[in-house]
Parts: C-alpha cells; sequence; structure tokens
C-alpha cells in the first residue's frame, strides 16, 4: 500500500503563518505537522508516500530528503498550476501502482490505518472513505451511509433541516487505482465535488468507514491552537521530547528556567529557552527552541515558534507567534492574535481579538490597542 499526501494547498486561512511556511511544514509541538501524517502512515506499515507539492515545494524535500531518515521513501512530484484535490492525485498516477490512501494535507487523526485498509478490502468497492462524527455539520460534507456501509448520497453544507447523519467526510480515502481513469489529465478536479458525486451517480461501490478516533483539520488559527492543546492533553499519542519534570511539563535540553518562575503543565518547553524570575507560564503552552520569556510575563494558552522573545510583564493568552517574533513589555496579546515571522511589537501595545500581523512588520509604542 502507497499513500498520498495533499501538501501543495497556499494555507490561506492561517495566514500570515503560512506567508512564509506551507502549512503542512507549520510547527505542531514543535514539529512540522506533516511528520505526524508520515509517522502515521510508517506505524502501519506503509513506507512509501507521494507528495503532491505545489506552494514552496522546495521546503519538503529540503527538510525530509528522500525520507531514509525516518524509515519511508519519500517521492516528490509538484504541480506546474493549481489541480485541486483530485486533479493532483492524477498528476502522481505514474507512481501509483495498486490501492493507495489518500490524506489531505492538514488533518491530524489517531486513524487506524490498518483497520481502514482492511474494511475496504472486506467490501470490495471502489473507494473508501474515513468519515467522522462532528456536532455542527452544517460546515461540513454530510455523508449519510446505508445499513452495509454504502455511501448513499453527498449533502454539501446542508441547511438545518437537510442533516440525516453527524458523518463527514474526514479528508482520507483509499481508492483504486482505476478510478483515475474518470480524472482528465492536467485539469483543476475535485474529490468533493466531482469523482465521488459522479462515480455515485454512476452506481460504482463507494462505502464510508465511520472512526471515532482523534480528528481535528488544522487550518484555522483556532483550531491549530486547538490540536496543541488537544496533544498536550493527550487526546493523541505522542512521544514527547525533552524531560517530564512535573506532570504534563515537558522540558527541553538545554533550557532554563528560573527557580522563582512558575511553570504548570500542561506544556512544552523547547530547547534552549529562558524564562526569567517571576514569569508564569500555565495551561496549554508551547514554546518553540530558544524562546525567552522575560521577568513578570505571563504565558496562557500561546503557542510560539522558536526564537521568539517575550518582554517584561507581557501578557499572552490564546495567540500564536511565528518564528522570531519580538515583543516588547507590558503587551498584552490574546483572543487568537496571530503574528507572523520577525514581527517585531514594541511596548504597551494591545493585540486582540484574532488580529493577524503580516511578517516583519514592526508595530511602535503605544500604537495599537485593538
Amino acid at each position: 500500500m502507497q499513500a498520498v499526501i495533499l501538501v501543495g494547498g497556499q494555507g490561506t486561512r492561517l495566514r500570515p503563518l503560512t506567508l512564509t511556511v506551507p502549512k503542512p511544514m507549520l510547527p505542531l509541538m514543535n514539529r512540522p505537522f506533516l511528520e505526524f501524517q508520515i509517522n502515521l502512515c510508517l506505524r502501519h506499515g506503509i513506507k512509501e508516500i507521494i507528495l503532491s507539492t505545489a506552494y514552496l515545494p522546495e521546503v519538503f524535500e529540503s527538510h525530509f530528503g528522500d525520507g531514509s531518515g525516518m524509515g519511508a521513501r519519500l517521492i516528490y512530484v509538484t504541480e506546474d498550476e493549481p489541480l485541486d484535490t483530485c486533479g493532483a492525485v492524477k498528476n502522481v498516477e505514474r507512481y501509483i501502482n495498486g490501492p493507495f490512501l489518500v490524506f489531505n494535507g492538514d488533518i491530524l487523526t489517531g486513524l487506524n490505518l490498518t483497520e481502514l485498509i482492511s474494511y475496504h478490502r472486506d467490501r470490495g468497492g471502489k473507494a473508501t472513505l474515513y468519515l467522522t462524527r462532528v456536532e455542527d455539520p452544517t460546515a461540513y460534507g454530510l455523508v449519510p451511509l446505508d445499513g452495509e456501509g454504502r455511501i448513499l448520497e453527498f449533502l454539501e453544507k446542508p441547511s438545518s433541516d437537510q442533516i440525516v447523519t453527524d458523518l463527514i467526510n474526514a479528508g482520507a480515502y483509499v481508492l483504486e487505482p482505476e478510478v483515475l481513469d474518470r480524472v482528465p489529465p492536467d485539469e483543476p478536479y475535485s474529490f468533493e465535488r466531482q469523482l465521488f458525486p459522479g462515480m455515485l451517480e454512476d452506481g460504482i461501490p463507494m462505502y464510508g468507514f465511520p472512526d471515532e478516533a482523534y480528528w481535528i483539520d488544522i487550518g484555522a488559527p483556532s483550531k491549530y491552537l486547538q490540536a496543541h492543546y488537544d496533544i498536550l492533553g493527550r487526546h493523541l499519542p505522542f512521544d514527547f521530547e525533552g524531560e517530564e519534570i512535573k506532570p504534563s511539563l515537558w522540558v527541553g535540553e538545554g533550557a532554563e528556567i528560573s527557580p522563582r518562575a512558575s511553570v504548570f503543565g500542561p506544556a512544552l518547553i523547547g530547547a534552549g529557552c529562558r524564562i526569567a524570575p517571576h514569569a508564569v507560564v500555565s495551561g496549554n503552552c508551547v514554546l518553540g527552541p530558544g524562546c525567552e520569556v522575560g521577568e513578570g510575563a505571563q504565558l496562557e494558552g500561546a503557542v510560539l515558534h522558536a526564537d521568539c522573545v517575550v518582554g517584561a510583564e507581557s501578557v499572552l493568552r490564546r495567540c500564536i507567534l511565528a518564528g522570531g517574533v519580538k515583543v516588547g513589555e507590558r503587551v498584552h496579546i490574546s483572543d487568537d492574535a496571530v503574528l507572523g515571522g520577525g514581527v517585531m511589537v514594541e511596548d504597551e501595545n494591545d493585540l486582540r481579538h484574532g488580529i493577524r500581523v503580516w511578517p516583519e512588520a514592526r508595530i511602535p509604542r503605544s500604537m495599537l490597542h485593538f
């Protein structure tokens, strides 16, 4: 079995983070998100993985190489023009040699791939879709099934009176290679809007695999934060780096935490971080390698990428700072605010309510109270 992972999207909902880094390469728990998907494949014996790239394609190969360091064989195929989800898979068809898995590049899941593949083989269909349950399905495509698990229809973003199931397309599939014969080459083509509805209309057997495993789409800032919180809360298996010095508090090599600082789990403090006296780091914080937290600063639910600096008495709650952000003294950042790489926020600014600051911007002292 091979896997195709779709990593070509621009990740516009996660801007400004994705202006300089492709979404699948954003840090999650201080590791590239794509590493989670590759490791999931490897745990289930899937070693040959095709990466369909488009946006900033060089970033992937420069980090992962041929995959041998992880025990994988990675094949990179870059789109010349955007081809949508199914068109991207058609573009890698020459490397596919049998039934294969497809993953959207923004889903984090604990799905048992071995069970999914066995289910597909047992049913004998041409496509099997991984389905998950959500509380509010109106923002998703619903996939009702019959008693045998066969897909009955696709309902895209239904109104409340059209909700007949809470099962949605979770962005992973097992496909027989001949389904790609239905896809025109070198043209944008969608699984969700074209291939799957067309197969259903023609009576081609397709099945759904409902599963209760952990699942989240990390494609928006609130979900990206939630993925960190969920891993810290051990909703998904994770091999934490560093030493667990207190329950659910992991500290990387060379990190320095003042004995007069207060640091509580669940949290991950990256290698080489420094936390000054009277600083408070609590609940669901992730600090990338080399971050510095100044005296009296308070962090809660904050995700900082590598080499960020937080000045004295600043308060960061439920926010995301990309790599190299510098925050001055007495700054307040909260409410899903997102700062791009290299941003400098001088003293006494207030950034809240989902504000987004583009990379390398400089905010002068007391300029913003948003």
